[in-house]
């Protein structure tokens, strides 16, 4: 059960937080969302899809790791076998608080999950000096918190834009693996590429001056990486057969 704080020297000085990668530690999930601006990295080897609220119909990207639920490919030997971890992974287990009412002026605060099995006092990067004061990777944190709360700003832009050009569509993945299990990834939405090739030079423009043309054309190269999840599961399984 999540126990949330917000992050201070006065109570938290002998925090640390275990930095490696495990499925121990979190890090066993098949999906995470991301920003918009995370697809140039993202797009070089997860997948980017889009998972729509049904009460709210909006349209939030997410990048996937497996193939089913808690399977995350990308764990191996206590380290995450790609260049790039999206920001929601990176965050853990921290969480953006704010000084009052959120607002475009109120001040973020750093808050913490107590009960996450990064948090320990005994193994892991400290969070503050031993006479006071923030450590780099505290620093390193709060710096990448505001990058998640950026991102966060644009969603609802970027899922209006996506809604009112109808550039989405549901997307079906029919799977056969090299032992012969097949399965079928349904469920998430991605970027329909027939219907963005053919947009007017106006709203091909609009997207432009909006910053999202390039996010799209990422979202869409994204679909590739589907092959290196496959490719990764069949590794699995070979290995899991020795």
């Amino acid at each position: 059960m999540a126990k949330h704080s917000q992050l201070n020297s006065a109570q938290h000085k002998n925090l640390r937080i275990r930095t490696e990668r495990s499925a121990e530690l979190g890090d066993a999930m098949m999906a995470c969302p991301i920003f918009p601006q995370e697809f140039r990295d993202t797009q070089a080897f997860y997948p980017i899809v889009f998972s729509k609220d049904a009460q709210s119909g909006l349209f939030r990207p997410f990048t996937l790791f497996g193939l089913e639920e808690e399977e995350n490919l990308f764990l191996s030997d206590a380290r995450w076998d790609a260049p790039y971890v999206p920001l929601a992974i990176r965050m853990q287990p921290f969480l953006i608080g704010f000084a009052g009412q959120p607002g475009p002026e109120t001040p973020m605060e750093v808050h913490i999950d107590l009960d996450h099995p990064r948090v320990s006092t005994e193994q892991g990067e400290a969070l503050f000096h031993e006479h006071g004061g923030e450590t780099e990777f505290l620093e390193g944190i709060a710096s990448l918190l505001g990058s998640v709360h950026e991102g966060e700003q644009t969603v609802a832009s970027f899922s209006a834009m996506l809604t009112e050009l109808d550039l989405v569509e549901p997307f079906t993945l029919d799977i056969t693996l090299d032992n012969g299990e097949s399965g079928r990834l349904a469920g998430y939405y991605t970027i329909a590429e027939e219907r963005l090739y053919s947009l007017a030079a106006d709203d091909l423009g609009r997207l432009q001056e909006a910053g999202m043309l390039q996010s799209l054309f990422m979202a869409v190269a994204s679909l590739s990486q589907f092959l290196n999840l496959i490719t990764r599961k069949n590794r699995q399984i070979g290995k899991g057969a020795l």
